[in-house]
């Protein structure tokens, strides 16, 4: 199954997060198939980017975000 899910980045205890396509099976940081958006909870305020067109054909398509994708994108005005 597809899932849009993060996808950590950054330095210890400095989170940064990718917005990405991967496949279910694939490591959490591991290869993904789209990076579409960017999530920095570190930040104030907290700074969420998204390519809306791409995630709403990714859902439109089948693909699943997970809970926390889910409440950025909600947050977006993207669901």
């Amino acid at each position: 199954m597809v899932k849009i899910r993060l996808r950590r980045m950054g330095a210890k205890k400095n989170p940064f997060y990718r917005i990405v396509v991967a496949d279910s099976r694939f490591p959490r940081d591991g290869r993904c198939i789209e990076e579409i958006g960017t999530y920095d909870p570190m930040a104030e305020p907290t700074q969420v980017q998204i390519n809306k067109e791409r995630a709403l054909e990714w859902i439109k398509n089948g693909a699943q975000p997970t809970d926390t994708v889910k409440t950025l994108l909600k947050k977006e005005g993207v669901l």
